[in-house]
């Protein structure tokens, strides 16, 4: 039923909201909706956010997506001058010192080029949860995003992991084998790590913060609140 309902809703936002498009982290999730609007031939567009520091086999994962299902898969990057500025100004690796400067360049490397890419957009798609973290868990199928001026959709919402994986294992969708490697949730290569088993999905990003400070502000509440704590360093 859950399945059913994916594709209904793809097809739904594809014909309401177009020109949509869907967010891919490269996630198992974000695998699962590029694998269901491949299958349904839906004109929603697959972007990626090249943040500069992605694992390798994210990078490798972008090749496979598009040899597999013979689809585009447009890449946004950072403004070269933007991270040179921050890396002149803190040094390279300086979001390990202070949650402020790690938010800063998550802004850089991702916030920013995610405006680029939904520009001229009227709705996104995205692979969040209820089960990924506590901020997460009244998160809504469908919702206005303020920031963005748009409709945001989050289909697999009620999905459990378990879930997930059944669809993908089921229909050999590609994934990044990082995964194999004890990894759960998969951002920029210095900001995630594997996790233990009693671990939440999500305990590997940002690990040396507060777990309340950990969002890097892709997402924002329907008030257009950034879903995330404001803590200082």
């Amino acid at each position: 039923m859950k399945e059913a309902r994916l594709v209904e809703t793809l097809r739904a936002v594809a014909d309401r909201f177009s020109p949509a498009a869907l967010a891919s982290s490269l996630s198992i999730e974000d695998m699962v909706l590029t694998d269901a609007i491949a299958r349904a031939g839906l004109p929603i567009e697959v972007f990626v956010l090249d943040t500069g520091r992605l694992h390798a086999d994210s990078l490798v994962l972008i090749e496979k997506v598009r040899r597999h299902y013979g689809i585009e898969v447009a890449v946004y990057a950072p403004d070269p001058e933007a991270v040179a500025q921050y890396t002149r100004a803190f040094g390279r690796d300086a979001f390990y010192q202070a949650v402020e400067l790690r938010k800063r360049c998550c802004e850089i490397r991702k916030v920013e080029p995610l405006g680029r890419a939904l520009s001229g957009k009227r709705a996104w798609i995205t692979g969040q949860r209820r089960e990924h973290s506590a901020d997460r868990a009244r998160l809504s199928e469908r919702e206005f995003d303020a920031a963005h001026g748009m409709e945001k959709f989050n289909p697999l919402a009620a999905w459990t992991e378990l879930e997930v994986w059944h669809y993908a294992r089921e229909r050999r969708v590609p994934y990044s084998r990082l995964y194999d490697q004890g990894y759960r949730s998969i951002g920029c290569a210095p900001c995630t790590r594997p996790v233990l088993p009693i671990e939440d999905a999500r305990a590997g990003r940002w690990w040396w913060e507060q777990a309340e400070a950990k969002e890097c502000g892709l997402h924002v509440a329907p008030d257009g609140r950034l879903v995330r704590a404001n803590v200082s360093a």
